[in-house]
């Protein structure tokens, strides 16, 4: 468990190799940039913002390219190819795609118009059919909708609002337009918003008869043709038809260019680490032939960077000690055990200056906490299993995914480990299997106890391990003040605390209230009661004379030594909080047990065996399912709340290197 030391390091080489230098930084991966140039006088910057935006756009059609094709042409993909991460390629095929990178991006290009084209022609498609739709009324009419008539006789073609007949229409003319006689109507077709007519009249009444018509909602047609219906219905058809099959040759384009889908993703991602790179030589301080840039890299791998660089480029390179006032960015190191819970701990915040690195104690405490609460070893052996297999079955997920597998894997065997302590097999489904189906009781008995037979036992130990939690993150807050010879800090902050604090709990355990909580009455020699009731004063009072002691006024010392102490109530309420271990641990064997006892409702026969199959699949699946939510979210906050307010903070940034951000493609390091 550590926090990786970093070192500043500054390199400075000839202009005509600045691209060359940065291409290997980012192969490398191991220095995070962070110009800084104590003057910058004699130095100038790049403009590169049309560069770097050209290659950003460069990889946005290939990523566009790429969406198109797998709508059109989806790849085939197991279930678990999601968790299997990118492919690992060679560098020498990816520089060969780099190379062909104008013709790949003119295959992009071409999926893109295309694709641009089929939307084209489903807009036409579209636009055909509504015309199509409006055209359907009409279909009837012999004559064009946009047909006006003769040259003594005029038509009037439209609609009136409503479900008209020939009566209605009649008498809205004759109320209106009395004097006219020579009028014929001509109803096309109906539905329930609209009647559709032609409405025949000499020319010179027109003017008449339309204005009679509008009262009652007349309107001509939006659009009117000057072809027949259902000629004009057989036109559009066919246009619609051609459209179709226009829809299908670009397909087809698109589907054929199906094999370069590889070479694409392999070329926006070579567009994407050029991009990346135009960023950083937009901030490269330069003069006419020389270029310079600085940032940090882990202590580690300081005199490779160093070496690489000036053999290579015959560049200036020189590393330093952090400064005090710097703070570097965080890079942590631990084991295969603990580095599962870095995620946990990121979610936090990382190492803050001169905070130790708590993973370690994190991932222990974290594991063991969260099999107590699931305690199932049913329940832990599918979670390992599952998790167990997608480790080996996914070799190449992704980094952040494979360490929250692994917590998940380890979270199980600390289940299954606790179940098989508490007796706990899918709840108690061997006891009611057996009895139900076999007519006689089998109980697997449990290596320690049954937390919903005891559980005041169970919630004891429960207090005992919060207490044992919360003073190790004592202990390393005390630990951190020793290291940084802080020596007054510890004794007034640690020391005293775990004075009072023991006192109070020696003072406590021979009671008679902790023996009616316990069950059992715990006896103290008269010696070891006197001693623990001294060291509960002893801490009391220093704490109230030491807490305040960066005030020089003594009566205001004593004031904020007194409100510390008050601050013993946030012990007492952190220790009840570990009572959720006992809360989720009998939640999980409560709900198990009435998961079973539903499923053993049908009796002993075939129907009673379907149900408790099924009602043992489902429930035990949704029991499963909310307590390892429940375990996740009430272990994270006794960590972040209980733990972690002992002794860390965090805020420490993360260690972002200059290096190769894929999205579709690993490139296999050179050795």
């Amino acid at each position: 468990m550590a926090v990786l030391q970093m070192q500043r390091i500054s390199i400075c080489a000839m202009k005509k190799n600045r691209k060359a230098v940065l291409e290997r930084l980012q192969e490398l991966g191991a220095m995070e940039i962070d110009i800084q140039l104590e003057d910058e006088s004699g130095y100038k910057k790049m403009d590169i913002g049309s560069s770097k935006a050209t290659f950003e756009k460069q990889a946005q059609v290939a990523d566009r390219a790429l969406e198109i094709l797998q709508e059109y042409v989806p790849e085939k993909t197991g279930m678990l190819a999601s968790l299997n991460g990118k492919p690992l390629i060679d560098r020498e095929l990816f520089n060969k795609a780099a190379k062909s990178q104008d013709n790949f991006l003119e295959t992009a290009r071409r999926i893109v118009a295309l694709d641009k084209q089929i939307a084209e022609q489903k807009a036409t498609i579209q636009k055909l059919e509504n015309q199509l739709e409006m055209l359907v009324p009409w279909l009837s009419l012999t004559v064009p909708v946009s047909y006006m008539g003769t040259r003594k006789t005029s038509v009037l073609i439209g609609t009136i609002a409503g479900a008209q007949g020939l009566e209605g229409i009649y008498s809205l003319l004759a109320k209106y337009a009395p004097k006219v006689d020579a009028i014929d109507v001509q109803i096309i077709s109906t539905d329930k918003d609209y009647t559709y007519l032609a409405v025949v009249c000499l020319t010179r009444d027109v003017q008449i008869v339309e204005e009679a018509l509008r009262a009652g909602g007349f309107a001509k047609p939006a659009q009117a043709s000057s072809k027949v219906p259902a000629e004009y219905k057989k036109e559009l058809k066919e246009e619609i038809d051609a459209s179709t099959r226009q829809i299908e040759s670009l397909k087809k384009e698109i589907v054929d260019c199906a094999g370069s889908r590889a070479d694409l993703r392999m070329v926006s991602d070579y567009y994407r680490i050029r991009a990346e790179k135009y960023e950083i030589l937009g901030q490269l301080p330069q003069t006419k032939n020389t270029f310079a840039l600085s940032g940090y890299v882990p202590s580690y791998q300081a005199d490779k960077v160093v070496k690489e660089f000036t053999e290579k480029y015959d560049a200036v390179v020189e590393t330093e000690q952090i400064k005090e006032e710097e703070e570097p960015p965080i890079l942590l190191k631990n084991n295969g055990f603990s580095e599962s819970v870095e995620g946990v701990l990121a979610s936090f915040g990382l190492p803050g200056k001169g905070e130790m690195d708590p993973t370690f104690f994190t991932s222990v405490f974290y594991v063991f906490l969260f099999g107590l609460m699931l305690s199932d070893a049913a329940y832990g052996l599918i979670v390992a299993l599952a998790c167990g297999i997608l480790l080996v079955k996914c070799p190449r997920m992704a980094t952040n995914l494979r360490k929250s597998i692994k917590l998940f894997f380890w979270c199980g065997i600390s289940t299954l480990v606790w179940g098989v302590m508490f007796g706990g097999y899918f709840g108690d489904v061997v006891d009611v299997v057996s009895e139900t189906f076999f007519g006689h009781k089998v109980t697997i008995p449990a290596l320690w106890f049954v937390p919903l037979n005891d559980p005041m036992r169970l919630l004891l130990y429960s207090m005992l391990f919060g207490v044992i939690h919360l003073f190790t993150g004592l202990a390393l807050k005390g630990y951190m003040c020793i290291r940084d010879g802080r020596y007054m800090d510890f004794l007034c902050d640690c020391v005293l605390w775990f004075l009072l604090l023991v006192g109070l709990i020696g003072m406590l355990l021979p009671t008679e209230l902790f023996a009616g909580i316990a069950g059992a009455q715990i006896y103290f020699p008269e010696a070891l009661k006197a001693a623990v009731k001294w060291m509960a004063i002893i801490g009391a009072v220093g704490i109230v004379l030491m807490s305040g002691r960066a005030n020089k006024n003594f009566g205001v010392r004593i004031a904020l030594g007194a409100y510390d102490l008050y601050g013993m109530t946030s012990w007492l309420s952190d220790v009840l909080s570990y009572s959720r271990l006992l809360a989720l641990g009998l939640a999980t064997g409560v709900i198990a047990s009435v998961v079973n006892q539903m499923g053993s409702m049908g009796g002993r026969n075939i129907v009673g065996v379907i149900l408790f199959i099924v009602v043992f699949l489902i429930g035990h699946t949704f029991n499963i399912g909310i307590n390892l939510l429940g375990a996740y979210v009430h272990t994270c906050r006794l960590q972040y709340v209980e733990f972690f307010g002992k002794f860390y903070e965090g805020g420490g940034k993360a260690f972002e290197p200059f290096m190769l951000k894929t999205k579709y493609v690993d490139i296999k390091e050179e050795n």
